[in-house]
């Protein structure tokens, strides 16, 4: 099985795709992840993305596809992955294509989690984030036992700079931009399934299985 997971800042995505993990295993590759874990490597890209990352400035796409084709290269014996963070553009979906067609792989769905933007407003600027651990918390849905107190190491919870309304309304801006055009080309590949972001974790959850047909082998 070999899906993108597609969707706004705070659609949820991580969420469904740890429970995908869990379930069945699915190896999982977040780009936000393959760059944390490359500015720590002493590869030639990973020294690369480091200068960028170290600079607050964008990857470039070479850097981030030749990330993504080296991990992507040792799943080749699995065969399945889920796609989190990657592709964000035409461009970059067209050199994914170029990858997997040199690993003898195919996409087998491209799922979109879908939320209104004033929704994901919410969902993002309710989210607090300790300093000491890194645990996340959601005031809503997944709040600390103690106000402004992490559970797990008892470290103090703040507002990530990125977490903050208007931050967020430009994340959302620049993201709706970018994957526009992401959604045309995989919908006239028949690739693409969007699937109601605001539903329940559950009810997700429910859908994305459906899909993808997970369902039937229980």
């Amino acid at each position: 099985m070999r899906i993108i997971l597609l969707g706004p800042p705070g659609a949820g995505k991580g969420t469904q795709a740890a429970r995908l993990v869990e379930k069945y295993g699915l190896p999982y590759i977040s780009t936000g992840d393959i760059l944390r874990a490359a500015r720590n490597s002493d590869t030639e890209l990973g020294r690369k993305a480091k200068e960028y990352m170290d600079r607050g400035e964008l990857v470039p796409d070479e850097v981030v596809i030749g990330l993504v084709r080296e991990r992507l290269s040792r799943l080749r014996q699995r065969g399945s992955f889920i796609l989190d963070g990657f592709p964000r553009t035409v461009a970059q979906a067209k050199a994914l294509d170029e990858i997997l067609a040199e690993l003898g792989m195919a996409l087998d769905r491209v799922i979109d989690l879908e939320v209104d933007p004033p929704a994901l407003v919410r969902r993002l600027s309710r989210r607090r984030t300790c300093r000491v651990c890194g645990a996340v918390y959601h005031l809503d849905y997944n709040p600390p036992q103690q106000p402004g107190v992490c559970d797990s190491c008892g470290g103090e919870l703040y507002q990530r700079p990125d977490d903050q309304e208007a931050t967020i309304q430009r994340r959302l801006q620049v993201y709706f931009e970018q994957t526009r055009p992401l959604e045309e080309y995989y919908e006239r590949r028949r690739l693409l399934t969007r699937i109601d972001g605001e539903a329940s974790i559950d009810e997700v959850e429910l859908a994305i299985e459906t899909v993808l047909g997970l369902k039937e082998q229980e």
